[in-house]
């Protein structure tokens, strides 16, 4: 009975990640939650400039570990300034994505990585990522000791998809990774409107989603941020360009509405979880097959506002 007791009271320390397990005494089932530190990033990076962005990121992390951050995100395009609507609209060259475009291996990520193990903390900020000849929207989530855990490519697109768009193109799957905090998920701006495309990585075992963006400031995406949090029992970090939203335990624990700023907090990720490949592979099957009529309904839209806006 008193070894019981004294067991109920234990709280457990893993010194690689800094989680912490707490077991509340008298409880049915024990908290088995890991509580961990996490900023969410806002600003405005300039378009076509990826020094530039890379310098203003890197004073971001440097000030969000100062805050105690073990995980800290920055918005989608945060190198590259998510330059894809000025190309598809004509304002802007397809060739200039060629100049910032960058591979995972490239100095500007190595950079990073060698600034994630200084900083003994976890990065993730989305940038245009050069696959071969083509371009995806990506994200990359980066260890405190620089190793690149998982990276994810934007599934769905706002302004719908041609096969001529080198430069931006959809990605092909979504899939949880691991990390010293547990399984994470990612979905990069448009996809946060998509229950499925977050339902994806939690039957994959995610254990907490992350959301780099450069889009919507609206309450309506507060609440589309929220539910993906509820609907998986999952927290959420969002960085977007102009809000920066953490979900914890099915509530908006914080939110700041500034271009320019960082939202600290704290989430509570949940114990390790099956990975259900079967329902997992069903509901991405299904989600492609309503991907590939709606990427071209959006297609023939955002066409249609071009032309008008051309007739002015």
């Amino acid at each position: 009975m008193y070894l019981s007791r004294v067991c109920g009271l234990l709280i457990v320390v893993s010194c690689l990640a800094g989680r912490v397990v707490r077991a509340e005494p008298g409880a049915d089932e024990p908290d088995r939650s890991t509580k961990v530190r996490v900023a969410a990033i806002s600003f405005v990076p300039q378009k076509f400039d990826l020094q530039g962005n890379a310098d203003r990121l890197e004073q971001a992390y440097r000030k969000a570990a100062r805050l105690g951050a073990r995980i800290a995100v920055a918005p989608e395009g945060a190198l590259e300034g998510y330059v894809v609507n000025e190309i598809i609209a004509g304002d802007a060259a397809e060739s200039r994505m060629r100049k910032v475009a960058i591979s995972i291996d490239h100095p500007v990520v190595n950079r990073f990585q060698t600034l994630a193990v200084e900083l003994k903390m976890c990065l993730v900020f989305g940038f245009a990522e050069r696959v071969d000849e083509d371009v995806f929207n990506s994200a990359l989530f980066i260890d405190h000791a620089g190793r690149i855990c998982g990276k994810y490519h934007k599934m769905q697109l706002a302004e719908g998809y041609h096969q001529s768009w080198w430069f931006n193109r959809l990605g092909k799957q979504s899939r949880a990774f691991d990390t010293p905090f547990g399984r994470c998920g990612l979905l990069i701006c448009n996809d946060r409107w998509n229950p499925q495309l977050a339902k994806i990585p939690s039957l994959d075992g995610a254990q907490f989603l992350v959301i780099p963006s450069f889009g919507s400031r609206s309450k309506a995406q507060d609440e589309a941020v929220l539910s993906r949090g509820r609907e998986n029992n999952l927290p959420v970090i969002e960085a977007n360009v102009g809000v920066t939203l953490l979900v914890d335990r099915g509530e908006i624990a914080a939110v700041d509405r500034e271009e320019e700023g960082i939202t600290i907090g704290e989430i509570n990720i949940p114990a390790r979880r099956d990975i259900r490949a079967s329902e997992r592979d069903k509901i991405e099957s299904e989600f492609k097959q309503w991907r590939d009529a709606e990427m071209q309904r959006r297609y023939q839209r955002t066409v249609e506002k071009l032309k008008k806006r051309q007739a002015k």
